[in-house]
């Protein structure tokens, strides 16, 4: 395996893992803020780096071998590929701007030193293919939040039984598959770390610790806790090269059907978090819908979707966010009339909002039609319900800002001016929304690349019913020229 020209992935895990303690002890919330935003913008630095370096070796996959601690985890235990690569920057970009925009009313009830220790393990674990060192830095992401919610005095039972059961499964599945035909793997132990998978990524009927996570925790916290969507990843890391048909059958039917609970869930909330929480897991299910067709239009959409997705409703979460840190908790049951006060959080609610739904010339827009079409081409009812969910979700965010922004004239004497550090933050995010949507060519080609290449990782045939879409080569409008540029693949 080709190896990076120096030990970025290694420093973008270590900075903010040996920051933590630090920053944990600083006294002024102010103080921790300035502290934190430095290292995470560093970090933020060093994950581009990845991404830089690794674009540049013109290879699939790429490790970090570089200290004496890589060695003793194992060979390429810390690599990177085309899936990880511009993953890796992205939750590091999530986690600077939540971090930098986090409003002085916030700062004081925010964990600074918890979050930047879950960066450091979040890193790790985009950065990690080995199946033991994913299931072990899973289990201790899931130490902040809990500590977080203990500090806050709130109940950490629910968190606790869902994140508990989510380790138990994917430990006695994967030691069931360890033990199995390398050729044959365990059904049973597919089957439990399929029911991990799903219970880690909120999936109905087992979405009720999300919930529970935004209402009790802090905004920026639960946020930053679910956007990198960790259990996509371990679904493809785990679950897509030994999962029988029947295991990936289920998994789109359960993320489907949450994909359009959770769209009509967010037409009827009264309180904005929870009506976010509910919009976060109805996009974040299509991409695992994407992911059960295994072939390469419909994870092209699944995995260009969890790009769009991590940007848009990051952005449209931070916009929740700062409104949320002016008027107090949001609710939707009467017109709150903000836009006279906060124009350019409204633009920015509306931007993202629409962007996470497809938006044409949003970086959404390409990913939702490549997602559509690859469902369509396999099983044309799923594609259906997947419009369907994208249909309530437009609804449901239209109505939110209607219910915000609009309605009736805010009185209030405190000034609701929107601070330096979150415009920053919104015209990066916004730029990063347009630039993927009207050059949405070498994403796409990115993903393209990647799907086909976990694809040849399957050890289980797929049995889908014979279609276009089992020829490897993608002539939508936008990716007409795809298959031409990646005409190298089956020498990597």
């Amino acid at each position: 395996m080709t190896t990076l020209h120096f030990p970025w992935i290694e420093l973008a895990i270590l900075l903010p893992l040996v920051a933590a303690p630090f920053i944990a002890r600083t006294r002024d919330p102010e103080a921790a803020r300035r502290q934190t935003s430095t290292v995470a913008f560093l970090t933020l630095l060093l994950a581009t780096m990845v991404w830089l370096d690794f674009s540049t070796l013109n290879t699939f996959e790429a490790d970090d071998n570089w200290s004496p601690v890589a060695r003793i985890l194992g060979d390429h235990f810390l690599a990177v590929d085309e899936l990880s690569a511009p993953l890796l920057p992205l939750t590091a970009l999530l986690y600077a701007l939540t971090i930098f925009a986090t409003p002085r009313t916030k700062i004081g009830r925010f964990s600074f030193g918890w979050s930047i220790l879950g960066e450091s393990i979040r890193m790790a674990v985009l950065s990690c293919k080995d199946p033991w060192g994913i299931i072990v830095l899973m289990a201790a992401g899931m130490i902040p939040p809990f500590m977080e919610l203990r500090s806050r005095g709130r109940s950490t039972r629910i968190f606790t039984i869902h994140m508990g059961s989510c380790v138990a499964l994917m430990v006695v599945g994967w030691l069931l598959v360890e033990r199995s035909d390398p050729q044959n793997p365990s059904i049973l132990g597919g089957g439990l770390l399929t029911a991990a998978v799903l219970l880690r990524s909120g999936v109905v009927p087992l979405h009720c610790w999300m919930t529970d996570l935004f209402e009790n925790g802090s905004f920026g916290s639960s946020l930053l806790f679910v956007t990198p969507m960790v259990g996509a990843y371990a679904a493809v890391r785990l679950v897509l090269p030994i999962a029988p048909a029947w295991a990936l059958h289920s998994i789109a039917i359960l993320s489907l059907l949450t994909a359009v609970y959770a769209a009509g869930m967010a037409v009827v909330q009264t309180e904005a978090r929870r009506f976010f929480c509910f919009l976060f897991l109805s996009h974040s299910s299509l991409i695992f819908v994407g992911l059960e067709t295994v072939t390469p239009i419909g994870l092209t959409g699944a995995l260009q979707v969890w790009l769009s997705v991590g940007l848009a409703l990051g952005g449209f979460g931070l916009t929740l966010r700062s409104i949320e840190a002016r008027t107090g908790r949001l609710s939707l049951v009467k017109y709150n009339g903000l836009f006279e006060h906060i124009p350019t959080q409204a633009a920015f609610f509306l931007l993202t909002g629409l962007a996470s739904v497809g938006f044409p010339g949003t970086i959404g827009f390409v990913a939702s039609e490549l997602l559509v079409e690859g469902a369509i081409g396999v099983y044309p009812s799923v594609g259906m319900a997947v419009v369907l969910a994208a249909a309530l979700n437009g609804i449901a965010i239209v109505r939110a800002y209607f219910h915000l922004f609009t309605g009736t004239r805010h009185m209030t004497t405190i000034p609701l001016v929107v601070r330096f550090r979150e415009k920053l933050a919104i015209l990066t995010l916004a730029a990063l929304i347009f630039g993927g949507g009207l050059v949405p060519q070498p994403g796409v080609a990115s993903r393209y690349h990647a799907a086909a290449a976990l694809i040849k990782t399957r050890r289980v045939p797929m049995t889908h019913p014979p279609t276009h879409e089992h020829q490897t080569q993608i002539n939508t409008p936008s990716t007409h020229h795809l298959t031409e540029s990646r005409v190298d693949l089956a020498n990597d």
